[in-house]
């Protein structure tokens, strides 16, 4: 309708006459309606946001019951003061006075505009003529001049001249016939010659002075022709005059039509603003009579978000229900209060707990896996991801357990319930000991590696070996030593037959004896190893003598010494400290003399001393190109193991047993692509301080050997 409105009085706005009463009337209501309609919905609207839904009805009803009060008498009283306007300026504004003021206008507006088109068609007729003329004389030839005077005289004209537009875009004059020799004068511009080459018949201007008319001369030559004749006073002030005085009508009909949409506009907005009013009051009605019930949905909606200290406030007394009402719901939310706080102190409870049971099942050593049903890993605490997954974490829960650890696995599928198993994680090979227990929906798997306690037991063992062995076998050794000696003394000169024979046997056994009493010593020193006694030394100065104790012994080696500067003292036990250096230094010159049998004589064996200082521990790296580590991944530290004809397999495992009591660790790696073996021995500078911290023996094997 608003539209239909606008497009209504826009076709009237070029019309000379006022709307009809019946039209201003019908557009009015027609407007009107659908307005006060978005008012009401408008209030609705507003009723519904202001209940938030709990009583909207309530609103609603109450807001278009007083939006019809108000709207149906304002809706009458526009219409009827609409139409009482409207015939009261229609009385003013007939058709015959607007009928005798326009013929008048179109009357002298015809004589005006018939003088113009006077002048236009003699510029035609006389360019016609000229062009003619310039067929036979140029234009500053007498005659041509002649011809042209002759041409404004005949056709009473006051002026006329022959232009042409110049390459710069302007217009100049090639001829012309001014009594008034005016040159100066712009007489034609360049969108006069636009409209005569676009072809525009002529080009006429009138003004109070005279009248201007413009010909096309020659079109190639862009040639025009201008001619004005002198405007008549009289005639022009009458077409002024009647122009003014249809102006004036005008402008008093155009005032008549402002002030007939002005009073339909003023009608428009006093009704919707008193239909507006009486919603406004509606609603603030509304919220009266519905505030409580408002609220007390606003406090619902609170108490199931979560907030259960709300309380309803306002009309809690008891003159009616809705008092009554609140002081139940206030009673209602106090007890869910209550209670709420009791849950949640309860979570609270079990939340400690649970984080208690989890800090203590992450803090044991011993590792611990849950699974569920069907197999799936449901917990896994740090100590059994450090010792079932390659990297030492992963996230696992919901895998299946034998994708994680296969054993596990298979002891669940067979029902046991403890079991020792072994496990090999990054090619080391572990023993673990693993228990089963059944759960809620699934079992708990609980398993330790026993590893370390298991090499512990078996060097006790092997250390208690060796004391019975050391025991029985050194006491016969002196005796036997001694009649072998007596008897090489006392009879080896008495002999006369296979003295030579007799005296080999007789050395062949003090040899044996010998032997079997080093092997017994290293027995001795590997059970009854001595606690070492702690002082501060100088490491670099332990290894130089070591050295060249070796460098001594073994002139056909090679031997090369480098150490870090101000590499600081450590305690240690001075003894113990050249014992683990001499054994390791005379297991690296074994192994280089096994090569030096069988290599090319231009080869040299080569053994390597570096001493540095990496963090709290001092680490010396003896460097060999020997033989080089044993194939298979056999542990050289472990008692007992050797590779030698003659070596008992102790002389690595004091090494080994030497630097853990120093805080310290043993590792063998291949020395390189050449061959050879390097040994890291790594002592603690303070081993009181790292006595809880005692390294781990490692095993690297070459791969070439």
């Amino acid at each position: 309708m608003l539209a239909t409105a606008y497009l209504t009085i826009a076709a009237r706005s070029s019309a000379d006459g006022l709307m009809p009463s019946e039209q201003a009337a019908a557009l009015l209501l027609g407007t009107l309606i659908p307005a006060l309609g978005m008012v009401v919905l408008w209030g609705r609207r507003a009723a519904i946001r202001r209940a938030g839904g709990t009583s909207a009805r309530l609103h609603v009803n109450l807001v278009f019951f007083f939006s019809l009060i108000a709207a149906i008498p304002t809706l009458v009283v526009a219409v009827f003061a609409s139409i009482l306007f409207q015939s009261g300026v229609e009385f003013w504004f007939s058709d015959n006075s607007r009928g005798m003021m326009q013929n008048a206008n179109e009357l002298a507006e015809g004589y005006y505009q018939e003088n113009q088109r006077n002048v236009g068609y003699n510029a035609v007729t006389m360019a016609f003529d000229m062009r003619f003329v310039l067929q036979s004389y140029p234009i500053t030839s007498p005659v041509f001049e002649d011809r042209f005077s002759y041409q404004v005289y005949q056709r009473e004209l006051s002026e006329a001249a022959v232009l042409r537009s110049t390459d710069e875009g302007a217009i100049g004059t090639l001829a012309i016939v001014d009594p008034s020799e005016d040159i100066s004068r712009i007489r034609m511009t360049p969108d006069d010659a636009e409209r005569l080459l676009a072809g525009e018949q002529f080009v006429v201007r009138s003004s109070d002075v005279r009248i201007e008319a413009m010909a096309l001369l020659d079109r190639d030559s862009e040639a025009y022709l201008y001619v004005a004749r002198d405007a008549q006073p009289a005639a022009a002030l009458l077409y002024r005059r009647a122009q003014n005085v249809v102006s004036s009508y005008a402008d008093l009909t155009q005032n008549a039509r402002v002030l007939q949409l002005q009073f339909n506009v003023a009608l428009f907005l006093v009704s919707l603003t008193l239909v507006a009013i009486a919603v406004w009051v509606a609603l603030r009605f509304a919220d009266r009579q519905v505030k409580p019930l408002t609220e007390l949905a606003a406090a619902a909606g609170e108490i199931g978000s979560g907030n259960y200290a709300m309380r309803v406030s306002g009309r809690t007394a008891r003159q009616d229900e809705i008092g009554l009402l609140n002081r139940a719901f206030n009673r209602m939310t106090a007890q869910i209060e209550r209670q709420t706080d009791q849950l949640l102190g309860a979570n609270h409870q079990l939340a400690e707990r649970r984080a208690f049971m989890e800090a203590v099942l992450e803090s044991i050593t011993a590792g611990i896996v849950s699974v569920d049903g069907d197999a799936r890993i449901a917990l896994m605490n740090n100590s059994a991801q450090a010792l079932l997954l390659e990297d030492g974490a992963g996230q696992v829960v919901g895998h299946d357990l034998a994708e994680v650890a296969p054993q596990f696995a298979q002891l669940l599928r067979e029902g046991k319930r403890s079991e020792i198993i072994q496990y090999s994680q990054g090619g080391e090979l572990l023993t673990l000991a693993v228990q089963l227990s059944p759960a809620a929906g699934g079992h708990v798997i609980t398993f330790e590696d026993i590893t370390r306690q298991l090499v512990d037991q078996r060097q006790a063992a092997w250390s208690d070996v060796a004391r019975r062995i050391a025991h029985e076998i050194k006491n016969p050794l002196t005796p036997i030593q001694l009649a072998t000696e007596r008897l090489q003394r006392r009879y080896g000169k008495q002999i006369e037959t296979d003295a030579e024979l007799f005296g080999e046997l007789t050395g062949t056994i003090i040899r044996q004896v010998g032997d079997l009493r080093k092997m017994v010593d290293e027995f001795s020193s590997f059970a009854r190893l001595p606690k070492p006694v702690f002082r501060q030394e100088d490491p670099v100065d332990l290894v130089r003598q070591s050295l060249f104790l070796q460098e001594v012994a073994h002139p056909e080696i090679a031997y090369s010494f480098a150490s870090e500067d101000a590499v600081p003292a450590i305690a240690c036990d001075r003894h113990q400290f050249g014992q683990a250096m001499t054994n390791v230094l005379k297991n690296a010159a074994e192994a280089v003399e096994v090569r030096l049998r069988d290599a090319e004589p231009d080869w040299r064996a080569r053994i390597g001393v570096e001493v540095s200082v990496q963090g709290d521990f001092v680490q010396v790296d003896v460097t060999d190109n020997g033989i080089g580590l044993p194939k298979g991944g056999l542990n050289v530290m472990e008692p007992y193991v050797t590779t030698r004809e003659k070596g008992t397999g102790l002389g690595l495992a004091i090494v080994k047993k030497i630097v853990e009591e120093h805080g310290g660790d043993l590792q063998f790696a291949a020395a390189g692509e050449q061959g050879g073996t390097r040994a890291r021995l790594r002592f603690a500078r303070d081993p009181a301080r790292l006595a809880d911290g005692l390294g781990t023996l490692e095993y690297s094997p070459s791969g070439d050997q």
